[in-house]
């Protein structure tokens, strides 16, 4: 046999070997990412971190989604993070994303941190992140800070009368986070600031809404997500932003860019889409090599100044031109 053919032969054969041993990864994606998500898979902030996130990974990793449902069923929180686990366990991700303060008070920091080697990104996170004793040697991420004083601002623009802002909070971890932010900062607000008043359900937070009417010239509505109806029901963000704003009659302006679309006036918003594909990015880079402790910390210091139009022509007020530039005007999602 010529030497040049058995020098083929010898090549062919050794890839075949090489085969046997070597992982056929075809079309495979070459990273698993387990992502935590706090709320319910039909919310709108979860709906744009999902979107952010596959923004950057989908084609690039395989992703398992977990919803822990805290806002409908705070009770079963922990045990849905329990499951969760068993969950990381039997998937074997190379990255975790936890989405919101449930999930990291509810799964990163009893289930992952400092305890695996596995990198953490988390993101949509409103409290101070030392809470949680981050950063640490496996968890990283984004730090979400609603833009109440920019977002004052702006509405002030539109109505310059604006000089006194009430707020409507929910009742709940997120809601009480938000008032410890605006407890903290609210004398160097551009208006001046009543109160944030904290509900349970819709009944109360009309009620609020009503005695707020009186005493203020706008209103901030923040976490609302989690207001439960009449009969225990769930309405809609539209139909709670609806509601309150009737009874209000007035601006009535939200933190996050889903408030906007949903009904509320205008915004300097948060994005969760932004969150997402900020804590997608830094994931790659921890499971490309970079160790944690060398991916600090980020603050969304940065929001999109959103003008709802509907909301805008429904109150009667016809900004000056300047106003509007630079601005991203959106009609109220049906």
């Amino acid at each position: 046999m010529p030497q040049a053919k058995k020098t083929v032969l010898v090549i062919f054969f050794a890839f075949q070997i090489m085969g046997v041993f070597l992982p056929h990864t075809g079309n495979a994606a070459p990273y698993k990412v387990l992502v935590i998500m706090s709320y319910n898979e039909t919310q709108p902030w979860e709906s744009g971190i999902r979107e952010g996130i596959e923004s950057v990974l989908k084609g690039k990793t395989e992703i398992k989604y977990v919803y822990l449902n805290t806002k409908y069923d705070l009770p079963h929180g922990g045990e849905n993070a329990r499951k969760a686990y068993v969950l990381y366990q039997e998937f074997r991700p190379d990255g975790v994303i936890a989405a919101d303060d449930d999930a990291q008070s509810l799964f990163v920091v009893p289930y992952l941190r400092d305890k695996v080697k596995t990198p953490v990104m988390f993101c949509g996170v409103n409290a101070e992140v030392g809470q949680y004793g981050y950063p640490a040697g496996n968890v990283s991420g984004i730090f979400e800070r609603a833009h109440v004083s920019e977002s004052i601002a702006l509405l002030q623009q539109l109505v310059p009368s604006v000089k006194k802002i009430a707020y409507v909070a929910t009742d709940d971890p997120v809601g009480r986070i938000y008032k410890k932010q605006i407890d903290g900062e609210s004398k160097s607000y551009s208006a001046k600031s009543l109160p944030v008043k904290l509900v349970k359900n819709l009944e109360e937070a009309v009620s609020a809404t009503k005695e707020l009417k009186k005493r203020s010239d706008a209103l901030v509505l923040l976490a609302m997500a989690s207001l439960r109806g009449s009969k225990d029901t769930q309405p809609t963000d539209r139909e709670i932003f609806r509601t309150l704003s009737d009874h209000f009659g007035k601006p009535v302006i939200g933190v996050n860019d889903f408030e906007i679309r949903h009904g509320l006036l205008c915004s300097v918003a948060k994005s969760g889409r932004e969150q997402g594909a900020t804590a997608s990015k830094m994931l790659l880079r921890a499971m490309t090599g970079t160790p944690v402790p060398r991916i600090p910390i980020f603050t969304d210091n940065e929001g999109k100044r959103m003008i709802n139009v509907t909301a805008m022509k429904t109150l009667g007020i016809r900004p000056r031109p300047i106003v509007l530039r630079g601005v991203e005007l959106v009609n109220t999602i049906e």
